[in-house]
């Protein structure tokens, strides 16, 4: 059913009604600017995803760490 909504007509009157609203040069400005965003969002979570791991890498070291300091009561 989407795939009727999202057909090849209704992309073709999609770029028609935005290039009638911002006009052709503004066009690739967008285009820039979303790729721009596109790259720093990808950025983010890419930070995001290395500041988890080693979130998780500290947590395992300090859990051995205390694993190793616990007092051996045999």
């Amino acid at each position: 059913m989407l795939a009727e909504l999202f057909g090849p007509d209704l992309l073709i009157v999609l770029i028609v009604v935005v290039v009638v609203l911002f006009g052709g040069a503004a066009i690739p400005k967008l285009a820039r600017n979303l790729g721009s965003a596109q790259s720093e969002f990808k950025k983010g979570l890419a930070e995001s995803k290395a500041e988890e791991a080693n979130k998780a890498e500290e947590a395992n070291k300090n859990t051995s760490q205390a694993a190793d300091e616990k007092p051996n009561t045999n």
